[in-house]
Formats: C-alpha cells, structure tokens, sequence
C-alpha cells in the first residue's frame, strides 16, 4: 500500500520489565504515551531504513538453490520541530541532577516504544509502523547564527529497534484500519506494554461528558454518562 504524509509519531519510555513507565515524573505523561501533537509542532520527518535485508542467493549443484535472508535492523531517522526540552532528555538517557537541574549523560539509553502513524495515497486509512522496544540517540544539534531570517536547529534523534517479545521478538510490527481485526487500543496495548485508557474531564462540557485520551492527546469521544 502506497502511503503519504506523516500523520502523527507517539513515544514512550519503558521500565526494564518491559513496561511503559506512567506519570509525567519518571515517564513521558500521566498514562505514559507521548503523542507528538501539533502543539509541539509536529514531526517533519520518521524515515525508516533496512526493514528487511537482502538475502545472499546459496549454490548447488550448479545453480542457485535458496536465499540465506538476515534479520533486518530498522532505524528511523526522526526530526521533531519542537519536542518538550525535559522529554528529549529523558528519551536519550540523560539524569537530572537535583541540585542544578542540569541533565548530564549517563551513558545508558531507555527503552522506548515508537508508533509511527500515516495514511493512504486516498487519504481513506491508517497505516502504523510499530516499534515496541528500541533506543534514541542524539548524535548533533546544530546551532548557527540568526541573519535576516531564523536559524533553526530542530530535534533530529536517531532510533534503533530492539527485539519486542510482543511482537514474537520481532522488531517491527505493522497495522492498518483496512483490516477487519484492526482495533486501535489493542494496538496500542501490544505496542506499548502495560498501556490504559484514560478518561479525563474535557474542560468546558457539561458536567459527566468525558473523552478516553492518549497521553497528550485526545482519541476517541466517551459516551455521556
């Protein structure tokens, strides 16, 4: 399927038991998921490489007989417009001193799920790629002097897949509405291990009107009480 644009990218940290870590302290948000809204303005880019590798065709007999085929290792290549200074911090391994507030590096990196969500050329579905285990690196911030326009130096971070026991120790996981089976929260419950709606008061409806959200983000309309 032929997809276009880049629709939306949500993020979450992951404990060493393989689950999502909640609250907006130690995790990404209060029910842990990060969705990258428009009030962070958006991502520019989520370019994926080596999906699959490429085999190495195996002779005998004088001919060519079956195809040795590796295991892929997905990177994405990420580059966020204006991502939270302390999330971006938290996504490639970096403390908090308590003292000075100064996120120093620690040499270690997260775990961190990574849904990357686009549409078809008809505009008519969702398409996801899924990573449910991986890690982030910042290799550059490049900063220049402002001329008569702005300098921008935007968030680009690397992403590196890991091995996702959800996913049958696979690294990538792919879902699309065009499937009869699809259901968004069991998505997001495989691909963010440990993940629950939350139901939230929208300010300004009346009193019992309340809508399931997704860290940051609002995805579906409850019902009235």
């Amino acid at each position: 399927m032929a997809t276009v644009g880049l629709k939306l990218v949500t993020l979450a940290l992951k404990d060493e038991n393989g689950q999502i870590i909640k609250g907006a302290d130690k995790g990404l948000s209060e029910n842990g998921l990060l969705p990258v809204t428009t009030q962070m303005w958006g991502t520019k880019t989520a370019n994926i490489t080596n999906i699959q590798a490429a085999g190495t065709i195996q002779y005998g007999n004088n001919t060519a007989v079956f195809v040795s085929t590796p295991k892929g290792a997905p990177q994405v290549s990420l580059d966020f417009n204006n991502l939270p200074f302390e999330v971006t911090q938290k996504l490639v391994g970096r403390a908090k001193d308590s003292n000075t507030g100064a996120w120093i590096e620690t040499g270690k990196h997260p775990s961190v799920a990574l849904l990357i969500e686009s549409q078809s050329i008809d505009r008519l579905h969702r398409v996801f790629y899924a990573f449910g285990n991986g890690t982030l690196t910042q290799a550059s911030a490049n900063n220049g002097t402002d001329t008569n326009a702005e300098t921008m130096a935007t968030d680009a971070l690397t992403y590196q897949a890991l091995a996702t026991p959800e996913f049958g120790g696979e690294m990538l996981a792919m879902y699309s509405d065009v499937s009869t089976e699809f259901d968004e929260e069991k998505m997001k419950a495989q691909v963010f291990a440990g993940y629950t709606p939350t139901s939230t008061v929208v300010p300004g409806t009346s009193q019992g009107t309340s809508q399931v959200t997704s860290g940051a983000g609002t995805t579906q309309d409850a019902s009235h009480a």
